[in-house]
C-alpha cells in the first residue's frame, strides 16, 4: 500500500479521524511536564515542516510523528539531556540564529487498529527524509522504550541492554529503531520531568496515594515519587539515545 507524507498543518483533519489516530498515544501523566509546556508552542510554530502525517490511499492519517533540529557536534557526552532538553535547545537554538545539523525524532505514534503493520518504521523514515532534505545531517532520538513500563523499577541503563534470543532488543520501540539502522548511544535517565499535586497524580493514574513514597503507576517507565507534605509527586521519566546511520 502506498502512504504519503505531509505536514501536519496541511489541512483541516476530521476530529474523528485525528481522535482515533491519537485514541492511545502516550498516558496522561505526559502532559505534567511544565518545560515542555512552555516551549510546545514554538515548536510547532518554528518547526510545522517536521510535523508530519502519514496518510494512506483514502487520505486518512494513519500515523504521525514530530522531530527539531538542532546542533550537536556528535559526541554522546553532548548529547541533550533527553526529550524536554532537545526542545529546549532546537528553540533557543532557532531565535539565536544557530544552524542546526542534527535531526531530533521526538516521537511516533500509529492508529491503534493499524499498529504491528510496519506504519511505525514508515513514519519514521518520513521523519529522516524530512531531515536529510533540511540539510540535518545526523539524526538522534530519545527512544521511549514502550515495554519499560512492565520494569518500573530496573535503571535504564540495565534496561537497554536487555535482547531477546535472536540478539535483537527486548523493548519494540527500540527494536523499530534498529531495524531502520538506528543504533543505542546512551542512556537518558531524566529525559523528561513530569510534577503535579497528589490529587493529580490520582487522576492521572487511577491510583490512591495515601502517603509518602515511591509508587509504581500505570504506564510508568519508573516510579512515581510522592510527597504529601508537599502536596507534589514528582516522575522523572527515562530514555535511550538511539543515532540513525
Amino acid at each position: 500500500m502506498i502512504f504519503n507524507a505531509v505536514r501536519s498543518d496541511a489541512r483541516n483533519w476530521p476530529s474523528e479521524q485525528v481522535a482515533e489516530l491519537f485514541s492511545e498515544g502516550f498516558p496522561q501523566f505526559i502532559t505534567a511536564d511544565r518545560l515542555v509546556k512552555r516551549y510546545i508552542g514554538r515548536v510547532r510554530e518554528f518547526f510545522p515542516e517536521l510535523d508530519l502525517m502519514l496518510l494512506d490511499a483514502q487520505e486518512i492519517p494513519v500515523a504521525a510523528g514530530w522531530a527539531v533540529p538542532l546542533r550537536w557536534d556528535g559526541r554522546d557526552g553532548s548529547l541533550p539531556s533527553g526529550y524536554t532538553d532537545a526542545l529546549v535547545r532546537a528553540v533557543e537554538g532557532h531565535e539565536q540564529g544557530v544552524r542546526p545539523d542534527t535531526l531530533v525524532i521526538c516521537g511516533a505514534l500509529v492508529t491503534p487498529s493499524l499498529k504491528g503493520r510496519g506504519l511505525a518504521g514508515r513514519m519514521l523514515t518520513a521523519l529522516r527524509d524530512a531531515g536529510q532534505q533540511a540539510g540535518l545531517r545526523r539524526v538522534v532520538a530519545p527512544v521511549r522504550p514502550t515495554a519499560k513500563a512492565r520494569y518500573p523499577l530496573t535503571p535504564i541503563e540495565s534496561y537497554l541492554r536487555w535482547r531477546r534470543p535472536d540478539g535483537t532488543a527486548l523493548d519494540p520501540w527500540i527494536r523499530t529503531h534498529e531495524r531502520l539502522g538506528a543504533e543505542i548511544l546512551a542512556a537518558a535517565p531524566e529525559s523528561q520531568t513530569m510534577t503535579g499535586t497528589v490529587a493529580e497524580w490520582e487522576g492521572w493514574t487511577g491510583l490512591a496515594l495515601p502517603e509518602s513514597g515511591d509508587y509504581v503507576i500505570p504506564d510508568g517507565l519508573s516510579v512515581l515519587r510522592v510527597d504529601r507534605d508537599a502536596d507534589l509527586g514528582l516522575y522523572r521519566e527515562p530514555n535511550v539515545w538511539m543515532r540513525h546511520r
